[in-house]
């Protein structure tokens, strides 16, 4: 695993599914770790307690990504916790699944809000706190499949890729670096909660998956720390699939 011994990570919602297994991963290579959370004071604080039992460092911050003022308190925390700020994963993110004629003007703004916002606001205080380092978003395959009924999700995603490229290019002569990880089909609490877990749906993406299976929390976990990590100091701009394969 990649050596982050002495560096800083903020997760957002990070009290479950991937941004919870990419805080215990950031931890577990070194890093003391931020773990923000929006509601699920029990699901951060859990994270935190992870952390600490293997020796690692961390704190639980409630904060809607999607409010600046929240935002600021995230990154205030962490700075007054731990002296300095390296890495930021921008993992909050909702979704919604809707035909066409069920969509409406506040369910779009609400994932919009949370996923396109959410993620500037973050990574537009992260840089005031930064030194020569980098973030990373958390991005997903739906940006470029045609899956029906995921349009405005789709779209946020989308988004979050273009942000990518542009903050790369806008942010490299400070040596910050920003990259995206799209996963595939991973099994979190919401996949179970939404049902897609066990239906023909995850059926048919694994059978589209070469590595035959669905993925874990952990298997984008430890892309995250690669891109945390110098080992990735050459990466900029890019968008990592981290879907098994799929296809």
């Amino acid at each position: 695993m990649s050596d982050l011994k002495g560096k800083v990570a903020v997760v957002t919602g990070a009290s479950k599914g991937i941004g919870a297994g990419i805080a215990r991963s950031l931890g577990a290579a070194g890093a003391a770790v931020a773990v923000n959370y929006s509601s699920s004071r029990e699901g951060a604080e859990r994270v935190v307690a992870d952390i600490k039992a293997k020796g690692g460092k961390a704190i639980a911050v409630k904060g809607d990504v999607a409010k600046a003022a929240d935002v600021r308190h995230l990154f205030d925390e962490t700075e007054k916790a731990f002296g300095r700020l390296d890495v930021l994963v921008n993992n909050a993110g909702i979704y919604q699944f809707q035909p066409l004629e069920d969509i409406t003007e506040d369910e779009f703004h609400r994932l919009f809000n949370t996923n396109v916002l959410g993620t500037i606001l973050a990574t537009k205080e992260a840089v005031k706190h930064f030194g020569a380092s980098g973030g990373i978003n958390i991005s997903s395959v739906a940006s470029q499949e045609a899956v029906p009924t995921a349009s405005v999700y789709s779209a946020t995603k989308g988004a979050v890729d273009a942000v990518t490229r542009v903050l790369a290019a806008e942010l490299g002569p400070r040596k910050i670096r920003v990259n995206a990880i799209a996963p595939g089909g991973v099994e979190t609490e919401g996949t179970h909660a939404a049902g897609v877990v066990g239906s023909d749906f995850e059926k048919q993406m694994v059978a589209r998956t070469a590595l035959g299976r669905f993925g874990q929390p952990d298997d984008i976990a430890r892309v995250a720390v690669f891109l945390a990590s110098d080992d990735a100091a050459w990466l900029t701009g890019e968008r990592i699939a981290a879907s098994g394969g799929l296809r």
